[in-house]
C-alpha cells in the first residue's frame, strides 16, 4: 500500500510539473499567438515553441508574416525562419517584397533572400528599380578628382563632368557589379569618345554625340544596374597654368597661333613697303613724263620758227592759231575746266 501511494504521489508531482510547463509556455507565447490570430496570420503555438527552441525570435516572424498578409501576400513561417538562420534581414526582404508587388515587380521570395544575403538592400534595390537614380562621374565622394581628363586628337586636354541615371536590374542584381564599376566605364568610354574626336571644337559643339556613343557601347553589362541615360554636365578646356597639368596641346595651339600673327605682320609691313616703293616710283615716273612734256614743248617754237623761215606758216595762219587757243582756254575757264596748258613762247 506504501508504494502504491508512493507512486501516485510521483505521478501527481511529474504531473504538476508537466502542467506548470505548458503553463507556463502558453502564457509566454499567448501573446504573440494572439497577435498572429488576430491579424489574420495564424501560427500555432508548437510552431513558435519550435521557433524559441532553434534560437528564432518568434515576435519578428510573427511580425514579418503579419506585414505579408496584410499586404496581401501568402508565405510560411518556414522560408522565414531559414533566412533568419542564414543570416538575413527578414524585414527589410518583406519590406522588398511589397514594394515590389505594389510596383508590380516580379520579384520572388528567393529572388529577395539572395539578394539581402549578398549584402544588398532589397527595399533600396526596388526602390531604385521605380525610381532611377543619378550617379555622378566621377564620384567626388570616392575620388579626389572633380573631372574627368581626356586628350582630343588635336592634342587639347578637356575636363568633363557627366551625370549617370540608372535603374536596378533585379535579375543581375545577385553576382552583378555595382556602382563603382558603373563610374569607371563611363569615364573610360567618355575618355575613350573624346580621344577619337578629330578636335577640341567638336567636342564642344556637340557634346550630345559623346554621350550618345558612350551610351551605345553597352556598359551596363554584366551589372546590377541598367543605364537610362548619360549626360553631359560641364565640359571645358583644361587651364594651361603650373596649377596642373600642362595642357600641351592649348600651349602649342597658342604659340602656332603667335607665330601665325607674327608671320602675317612680317607679311604686311612687306606689303606695305613693296606699296610705298612703288608710290615712289610712280612719282619719280610722273616727274619724267612731266619732264618729257616740257621739253617737247620747248621743240614748238624752234618748229614754228623754221616754218616760218622755209614759208610753209605765214602771219596769218599764227594769228589764226593764236586766235583758236585763245577761244579754247576761254570755253574751258567758263566750263570751269581751267587748264595748265603753257603756251608757248615767241622768239
Amino acid at each position: 500500500m506504501w508504494v502504491v501511494n508512493n507512486i501516485v504521489g510521483v505521478l501527481f508531482i511529474l504531473s504538476a510539473i508537466i502542467a506548470f510547463i505548458i503553463l507556463g509556455v502558453f502564457f509566454y507565447f499567448i501573446k504573440v499567438w494572439v497577435r498572429a490570430l488576430m491579424s489574420g496570420a495564424r501560427v500555432p503555438i508548437l510552431s513558435l515553441v519550435g521557433m524559441k527552441l532553434r534560437h528564432v525570435p518568434p515576435l519578428l516572424i510573427v511580425d514579418a508574416r503579419i506585414r505579408l498578409i496584410k499586404a496581401g501576400l501568402t508565405l510560411d513561417t518556414d522560408p522565414l525562419e531559414a533566412h533568419f538562420l542564414a543570416g538575413g534581414d527578414v524585414i527589410n526582404v518583406v519590406n522588398g517584397l511589397i514594394a515590389a508587388d505594389k510596383a508590380s515587380i516580379a520579384l520572388t521570395f528567393q529572388q529577395a533572400a539572395a539578394i539581402n544575403l549578398a549584402g544588398r538592400d532589397v527595399q533600396e534595390a526596388v526602390r531604385t528599380s521605380v525610381i532611377p537614380k543619378v550617379i555622378d562621374c566621377p564620384d567626388p565622394q570616392k575620388s579626389q578628382v572633380a573631372m574627368l581628363d581626356a586628350v582630343a586628337k588635336d592634342g587639347i586636354r578637356m575636363l568633363v563632368k557627366a551625370r549617370v541615371t540608372v535603374r536596378t536590374n533585379l535579375e543581375q542584381l545577385v553576382g552583378g557589379a555595382g556602382e563603382d564599376t558603373i563610374i569607371a566605364r563611363v569615364g573610360q568610354g567618355i575618355v575613350s569618345a573624346i580621344g577619337s574626336s578629330p578636335s577640341y571644337k567638336h567636342v564642344l559643339e556637340n557634346p550630345d554625340a559623346i554621350s550618345r556613343r558612350v551610351l551605345e557601347s553597352g556598359l551596363d553589362s554584366q551589372t546590377a544596374f541598367e543605364i537610362v541615360s548619360i549626360d553631359i554636365a560641364d565640359i571645358s578646356v583644361a587651364g594651361t597654368g603650373a596649377k596642373d597639368v600642362a595642357n600641351v596641346g592649348a600651349m602649342l595651339e597658342t604659340e602656332r597661333a603667335e607665330a601665325d600673327k607674327k608671320l602675317r605682320q612680317a607679311e604686311a609691313e612687306g606689303r606695305r613697303a613693296m606699296a610705298v616703293a612703288r608710290e615712289q616710283e610712280m612719282r619719280a615716273l610722273v616727274q619724267e613724263m612731266q619732264a618729257r612734256v616740257v621739253e617737247a614743248q620747248a621743240e614748238v617754237p624752234r618748229a614754228m620758227a623754221e616754218a616760218f623761215r622755209k614759208g610753209n606758216l605765214g602771219v596769218m595762219d599764227f594769228y589764226r592759231m593764236q586766235n583758236i587757243q585763245a577761244d579754247t582756254d576761254m570755253r574751258k575757264t567758263i566750263s570751269g575746266e581751267g587748264h595748265d596748258t603753257q603756251k608757248p613762247n615767241q622768239g
